[in-house]
């Protein structure tokens, strides 16, 4: 069995290197996005510039050109987005080496040690093809320092850490700014109760003012209804009074003429009698002075003589003789018409003068 081993000329020896410093640049980068890819949005991208040299006989890797990350800015509680890096102009896409045509392998199946030594072909035929040349510039974040890292996180979390005590005093001051609100509105709404309570309170006392009024109105009206009464019951009695008094006097009036017409007729008949008996007398002659004589004579309703007493006794007997016997003479003596005078006549008494 013929083992055929194809050895690199010294043309294909820099392909080779430069396909493999492209792979590690490709792989590099792949690393690069995936560690620093997930903190894009929190920190400005902050990379280098790798350029990739293709035109080199024996192409040497050149060092990277890192800038040292500036300092990060004081953080502000909204930070701005900040704008993605202009891309420069790509550069020309490098050219693609040509794989090497493999030579036929023998039939027998020996263990290949060339095989071993191939492996760097399809590496540099695959980074040959899968580098996207369109964008060679390409700015990559340079892995950071641990330290500044860390520095970095903890200036993140005292961020974090301001950003929420601002939002928590904003929150204090918010939620105090509704207590107070809240404070005004129940107080405002305590001087409205008030308010309502001092309006119903004014009113209640209207009210019992009112009732008040109404029941010292009605007290006159029943004061002034009772004077009223009284005044007429007052003037009934005066006039009752009046008319009782007139009545009275009426009366009286009545009796008095009754009674002078009485003691006038009495007056009347006792004269009459009186001139009847001395009518009957026969005076004795030459009686000295003016002798009286008095005689009591009881009477019947018809005029007749029941008795005569001597009373009083003029001193001359012949004298009382003379008018007693005109006395029983003058019988039946005249009385009134009226029975109810017969009592002023029923005792009579009699004095009779000797000289009128």
């Amino acid at each position: 069995m013929t083992v055929s081993v194809q050895r690199n000329t010294p043309h294909a020896e820099p392909k080779s290197l430069t396909a493999g410093v492209l792979a590690g640049l490709v792989h590099l980068l792949f690393v690069a996005l995936l560690v620093f890819g997930l903190h894009w949005k929190d920190h400005p991208p902050e990379g280098m510039m790798v350029e990739i040299w293709t035109e080199l006989p024996k192409p040497i890797q050149e060092p990277v050109k890192t800038q040292p990350p500036p300092k990060p800015p004081e953080p502000q509680p909204v930070p701005p987005k900040p704008e993605p890096p202009k891309p420069e102009p790509p550069k020309p896409e490098p050219p693609k080496p040509e794989p090497p045509k493999p030579e036929p392998p023998k039939p027998e199946p020996p263990k290949p040690e060339p095989v071993k030594a191939e492996p760097p072909k399809p590496v540099a035929q695959k980074a040959a093809v899968t580098p996207p040349v369109k964008k060679p510039d390409i700015a990559i974040k340079e892995k950071p320092d641990p330290e500044e890292q860390k520095k970095k996180e903890q200036e993140k979390i005292k961020e974090q850490e301001r950003l929420k005590e601002i939002e928590k005093q904003k929150e204090l001051e918010k939620k105090k700014e509704l207590e107070k609100q809240k404070e005004l509105e129940k107080q405002k709404e305590l001087a409205r109760q008030k308010e309502l309570e001092k309006q119903k309170a004014l009113e209640k006392q209207r009210e019992l003012e009112k009732q008040k009024e109404a029941a010292r109105q009605k007290e006159l009206q029943q004061l002034q209804l009772q004077k009223e009464r009284e005044q007429a019951a007052q003037r009934q009695r005066e006039q009752e009074a009046k008319a009782q008094r007139d009545a009275e006097a009426q009366r009286a009036a009545q009796q008095a003429a009754a009674r002078n017409q009485v003691t006038n007729e009495i007056s009347k008949y006792k004269a009459l009698i009186l001139a009847k008996i001395k009518s009957r007398i026969v005076m004795p002659p030459d009686l000295p002075g003016n002798p009286v004589v008095e005689f009591n004579v009881t009477l019947l309703p018809g005029g007749d003589i029941l008795d005569v007493r001597l009373s009083k006794s003029s001193g001359h007997a012949v004298f009382d003789s003379a008018v007693e016997r005109a006395i029983h003479l003058s019988k039946p003596l005249p009385l009134p018409p009226d029975p109810a005078l017969f009592n002023e006549f029923r005792n009579l008494n009699i004095t009779v003068h000797y000289r009128e």
